[in-house]
């Protein structure tokens, strides 16, 4: 198993593309800590992980505030010694055109899918820098290429990749690697159940290369090819789970 006695932390992890890498990290040998603002989908996720054989326990954490993230990597380090691994992955979503968004829809966003991987970086990156070994993957998606509709989402994925470029140069001196994965349409349970996800994925099918909609699994099984040994000399790097699709 590739992640055998490593410890890794998943932000948003209760449920859809989270869930499905955390599970995935649990099943390589990795202990591992679900990380999520909802306390049930939280507990239920560990406890299922744990029902399965693997190991993890349950932290509920907003990651727009310091004082919980902070608390989320001292309560892994606590529990299991260390922490190798950091999945930057809670986002939210407020779409709508520019001329209807409101200031609070702008922070929200940003708050969440930027702020938030900024904060649990800070917290988590003294203890990598500590041991000399980290890696740090953060959920981009191609919305950072400019959606219609999502300035504040594409703004906010946008900026992780600054965040990416500018942490693996500031943090590879320590064996530390930090890279981004981009999705593009994932069919998780909130895409399904939109009204109109017919339609949406017989469009993605229509424009994408690989004429599919992708799988929670396609995005976790990059995420853990960043989050292992195999990608030592990469840092960085944004890599794109859209079936060829880009624009």
């Amino acid at each position: 198993m590739r992640f055998q006695g490593k410890v890794a932390i998943v932000t948003g992890a209760g449920k859809g593309i989270g869930k499905a890498i955390i599970q995935k990290f649990a099943q390589e040998g990795a202990l591992v800590t679900v990380a999520d603002i909802h306390n049930q989908l939280c507990e239920e996720t560990a406890f299922e992980i744990n029902r399965a054989g693997g190991r993890a326990i349950a932290s509920v954490v907003d990651v727009t505030k310091a004082e919980d993230t902070e608390k989320l990597i001292e309560k892994t380090v606590q529990a299991y010694g260390r922490v190798d691994i950091l999945i930057n992955n809670a986002g939210i979503v407020r779409d709508m055109k520019i001329t209807d968004m409101h200031e609070d829809d702008w922070d929200q966003v940003l708050d969440v899918c930027l702020k938030g991987a900024f904060l649990c970086a800070k917290y988590a990156a003294p203890y990598m820098i500590e041991q000399q070994y980290g890696k740090i993957v953060n959920i981009s998606s191609r919305a950072y290429l400019g959606n219609p509709g999502q300035a504040n989402y594409s703004s906010a994925k946008a900026g992780i990749i600054g965040l990416t470029r500018s942490l693996a140069k500031e943090l590879g001196k320590h064996n530390i690697n930090v890279n981004a994965i981009a999705p593009g349409l994932i069919e998780t349970d909130a895409l399904k159940s939109h009204a109109k996800y017919e339609k949406i994925k017989e469009l993605q099918k229509r424009d994408t290369p690989i004429p599919r909609v992708g799988l929670p699994e396609d995005v976790a099984n990059a995420v853990l090819f960043f989050a292992s040994d195999e990608s030592s000399y990469i840092s960085g790097d944004i890599l794109h789970v859209s079936g060829g699709r880009f624009g």
